[in-house]
C-alpha cells in the first residue's frame, strides 16, 4: 500500500495536471481517471478510498473548471460528468443511469419550453409570462383531439401544434404589434403579459374544469434496455423532442430564416438596415415559439395528468433553463433544459421527489453568481 503522504497529496498533484495538460489529453486522463476511481473503491470498498475518490473528482472538476474559462460548454460537461461520477459512487451505475435516462425525458419538455420562449425574448425582448399557459393550452387542445373525438394522439399533437402557434401569431398582432407600435415599454409588456397569462389560465378552467383529466396513453407499457427501464411514453418524448430540439438548432445555423432570426436578435436596427424583412421574421418566431410550447404542452400532459396548473408549474424550471442557457441565447436554452432535467432527476437519489425543483434554482442561484450572463451566454459591456 502506498504511504499515507502519497495518498494525501495525490487529490492535489492530480488537479495539478489537469489543470496544466493539453485538453485533448486532459478529457481521455478524466475518463481513464474515473474508471479507476470506480473500479478502485469496487475492489476496496473501505472509507479511505471513498474520501480519496471523492477528494479527487473533485479537485479534478475545479481544476478543468479554471483552466477551461472562457469554454462554457466545457465547463458544463466537465461539471455533470464529474457529478454523475460522485453519483456512481455512492449509488451504482445502474441507479444513476435509470434516473439520467429519466431526467432527459423532464429535459426535453425544459428544453422545448426554453427555446420558443428565449426565441422570443432574443428578437422581441418580451419576457413573456403567458408562455407557460401557451403549454397548458396546447396540452388541452391534444385532449379534446384525443380523448373528445378519440383520434390518434399523434393528431393531437399536431392539432395541438397548429393552434398553440396560430393562437401566438394571433396575440402578436392584436396585443403585442400594436403595444411596440406605441412605444410601450418592458414593464408595460411585462405587465400585459402576466395578465395575458391569467386570462389563458382561467379561460381553460372555464371550458374544461379543474378536475385531473388524462390522455388516452398506455403508461403501463414500458422499453427495457441494457436493464434499465423507461415507460414507451417517456421514451418517445425523449425521442421525438430531442429530434424536434435538434431540427429547432439546424433552422436557426442553417436556414436563411435562421439566420435572419439570430441577426434581429443581435440588432435591430442592423438587421432592418440591411434590408431584412424584420415583420416577417417576428411573425416566424412566434409560429416557432407556439409551435414548440404546444408541443411541450401535450408531451407534459402525455407523462402526468393535465389540470390548469400544468403550464404555470413548468414554467418556472423553464425560465430556469432560458437564465441557465444565457437570456436570448437557443442553444443554450435547449442544452440548458436538458442539463437541469438530469440535475432535477439525479437529485432525488438523495432528496425526496417533493425538494427535487429545489435543486434546479439552487444551481441556477450558484451558475449566476459565479457567471450571470449564464453558462453559455456571452457577457454584455456598456
Amino acid at each position: 500500500m502506498p504511504p499515507a503522504w502519497a495518498l494525501s497529496e495525490w487529490p492535489a498533484r492530480s488537479a495539478n495536471w489537469f489543470a496544466t495538460a493539453p485538453r485533448a489529453i486532459r478529457a481521455g486522463a478524466g475518463i481513464v481517471l474515473v474508471d479507476a476511481l470506480l473500479v478502485a473503491l469496487d475492489k476496496q470498498p473501505d472509507a479511505a478510498v471513498g474520501w480519496l475518490a471523492l477528494a479527487t473528482i473533485v479537485a479534478v472538476t475545479i481544476a478543468t473548471v479554471v483552466s477551461l474559462d472562457g469554454r462554457p460548454a466545457a465547463i458544463a460537461a466537465t461539471v455533470v460528468g464529474n457529478v454523475a461520477a460522485v453519483l456512481i459512487l455512492d449509488y451504482g451505475l445502474h441507479d444513476v443511469a435509470q434516473r439520467g435516462l429519466n431526467g432527459l425525458s423532464l429535459g426535453a419538455i425544459y428544453a422545448l419550453g426554453a427555446v420558443g420562449l428565449t426565441l422570443v425574448y432574443g428578437i422581441l425582448r418580451l419576457v413573456n409570462f403567458a408562455h407557460g399557459d401557451l403549454l397548458t393550452l396546447g396540452a388541452y387542445v391534444a385532449y379534446v383531439v384525443n380523448v373528445s373525438w378519440g383520434l390518434p394522439l399523434v393528431a393531437g399533437v399536431v392539432v395541438a401544434i397548429v393552434v398553440t402557434a396560430a393562437f401566438s401569431v394571433a396575440l402578436e398582432r392584436a396585443m403585442w404589434a400594436p403595444m411596440r407600435a406605441r412605444g410601450a415599454g418592458m414593464l408595460q409588456l411585462l405587465i400585459m403579459a402576466i395578465g395575458l397569462a391569467f386570462v389563458i389560465r382561467y379561460g381553460i378552467q372555464f371550458a374544461w374544469g379543474t378536475e385531473l383529466r388524462q390522455l388516452r396513453v398506455d403508461s403501463s407499457a414500458a422499453v427495457s434496455f441494457l436493464g434499465l427501464r423507461i415507460g414507451r411514453t417517456q421514451l418517445i418524448v425523449l425521442l421525438v423532442g430531442v429530434a424536434a430540439l435538434l431540427a429547432t438548432g439546424l433552422m436557426l445555423k442553417r436556414t436563411l430564416l435562421g439566420k435572419r432570426m439570430r441577426a434581429l436578435s443581435d440588432s435591430r436596427d442592423l438587421a432592418e438596415t440591411s434590408g431584412i424583412d424584420t415583420s416577417r421574421v417576428i411573425m416566424w418566431t412566434w409560429i416557432f415559439a407556439g409551435a414548440l410550447a404546444g408541443l411541450a404542452g401535450v408531451f407534459a400532459g402525455a407523462v402526468t395528468q393535465l389540470q390548469p396548473e400544468l403550464g404555470f408549474e413548468l414554467l418556472l424550471p423553464i425560465f430556469a433553463a432560458v437564465v441557465l442557457g444565457g437570456i436570448g441565447n437557443a442553444f443554450g436554452a435547449l442544452t440548458a433544459g436538458l442539463v437541469l432535467g438530469l440535475v432535477i432527476e439525479w437529485s432525488t437519489l438523495v432528496l425526496p421527489d417533493g425538494l427535487k425543483l429545489i435543486v434546479g434554482f439552487v444551481v441556477l442561484i450558484v451558475v449566476l453568481v459565479i457567471r450571470p450572463e449564464g453558462i453559455f451566454g456571452r457577457a454584455r459591456t456598456v
